[in-house]
């Protein structure tokens, strides 16, 4: 008689796969197989948190941006994208107050109001991009809001229609010393941004399109923008600059991108970046989150797919950079059973001051994995520190809301005085968590150097 698959040995009998399907991925000091990170004891000072509900934007219902702004500030997009008509919001947090300021409503400033019958600049997304110079935040919107009078929207059911059409991403300059408003323009007709890039130096913006997924270059001296090319069909959520000005992000399948301004190119890595290979094929595989170390010479990221993985790469070492498999950013789990990517999710990747990284992950109940007790909430988000010597992950800090789960971080980011911040989607009215750093653990501009993209 046939003995039934137990499913916890399963899961253990698949380790062997993962292991040689990661061996093309070494770490520096001798590959061994990623581990599901383990809760170990805390810290003697603790981490408090704190949520912040965007009252004044009562139909906002994600939050997908949140930067650190030029000034040091901490700034989030209040969006409204499941409501007929709904604008996004810029909304930034007042230290003083210890409360949020409601800056301006987006359609307003260039000129689309929600009334108009188009699909709606309902939000900004992963688009906040630091100028450091003259103390600029660009940022760029998205779309997905439907007109005012529409249940839905389909960028591609609307494409020719004059009426219904989205006018296109909108593109601000806001002067964070005077609270204006400096210029706004379409930045790409028709489409949404996906996400923002400023490389400073050479006065140039990079944007990935949605949903034609295209890769765009805005320079902001001529202000002229410049299609280089389609990379797929499905966006990744983050691009990013290395020491050569070189751009980098990924697509459909799982390989990494660049485009080299020398050579005016896109290219392909021919390798797929790390996923677990038991029940994915590294489709989808593209870039959630990613954050530079202090020092810029690699970065970590996490992957937008069921059981995001960490990775560390190094951009700047070989023809392909050093690619390193930090294992899965979620806990353990039956993979023959599937689980949505907003309960099985990780980000709000940012270094803080004392030079350790922190990011959110979901967990969620599992009779085998997470048996959590009758009272507690069926899911979290946990702010895991990973350090980056020894690559010791600790949690630090769970994210309450009053009403809701906290599972799903969009972004993270450290203001100037140390402490955490990170936006939250699933709730409505939206809204932002802060974690409050131990004393021993903060510095004065604990955010420098900036993070440049959204």
């Amino acid at each position: 008689m046939t003995r039934p698959i137990d499913r916890r040995e399963f899961f253990r009998g698949s380790a062997s796969l993962l292991t040689a399907g990661m061996a093309l991925y070494p770490r520096a000091q001798g590959w061994a197989a990623p581990e599901t990170p383990q809760t170990t004891p805390g810290d003697s000072h603790p981490y408090k948190v704190k949520w912040y509900e965007f009252t004044e934007a009562p139909d906002s219902d994600t939050c997908w941006s949140l930067s650190v702004g030029p000034d040091g500030r901490i700034y989030a997009s209040a969006c409204a994208e499941g409501v007929p008509g709904g604008v996004v919001k810029v909304v930034r947090y007042n230290e003083k107050k210890d409360g949020l300021d409601y800056l301006f409503s987006l359609d307003e400033k260039v000129n689309d109001p929600a009334e108009s019958g188009r699909a709606t600049q309902c939000k900004i997304h992963y688009s906040f991009a630091p100028s450091m110079h003259d103390g600029v935040l660009y940022m760029a919107t998205h779309l997905s809001g439907p007109p005012i009078d529409q249940p839905a929207y389909s960028p591609w059911l609307s494409w020719h229609d004059e009426k219904r059409c989205f006018r296109g991403s909108a593109l601000l300059a806001f002067d964070t010393r005077t609270d204006e408003v400096k210029w706004w323009e379409t930045l790409i007709p028709k489409e949404g941004c996906r996400c923002l890039l400023h490389d400073e130096e050479r006065g140039l913006l990079y944007a990935l399109s949605y949903p034609r997924d295209h890769f765009i270059i805005y320079d902001l001296k001529k202000r002229a923008r410049r299609d280089v090319g389609r990379l797929g069909s499905i966006n990744a959520q983050t691009l990013f600059l290395d020491k050569q000005h070189r751009v980098w992000t990924t697509n459909d399948y799982g390989h990494l991108v660049r485009y080299d301004p020398i050579k005016d190119r896109l290219e392909i890595s021919p390798l797929v970046l790390p996923h677990n290979p038991v029940f994915q094929t590294g489709w989808h595989s593209v870039f959630y989150d990613v954050v530079a170390s202090p020092g810029g010479d690699c970065v970590y990221a996490v992957t937008w797919i069921a059981q995001s993985r960490l990775l560390r790469i190094w951009p700047n070492e070989g023809e392909w950079p050093k690619v390193e498999d930090l294992g899965p950013a979620t806990q353990d789990r039956d993979p023959t059973i599937s689980v949505d990517t907003f309960r099985d999710h990780c980000g709000g990747l940012t270094f803080a001051g004392d030079g350790q990284l922190y990011y959110v992950a979901s967990r969620w109940r599992d009779p085998v994995y997470n048996p959590l007790s009758a009272e507690h909430k069926d899911r979290e988000g946990v702010v895991w520190r990973l350090n980056p010597s020894t690559l010791e992950r600790q949690e630090v800090a769970r994210l309450e809301h009053p009403k809701n789960f906290a599972q799903y971080v969009s972004r993270g980011a450290v203001d100037h005085q140390g402490d955490l911040f990170f936006g939250h989607v699933g709730s409505r009215p939206s809204g932002i968590f802060k974690v409050e750093m131990p004393a021993d653990r903060k510095k004065e501009n604990a955010h420098l150097p900036i993070r440049m993209w959204g």
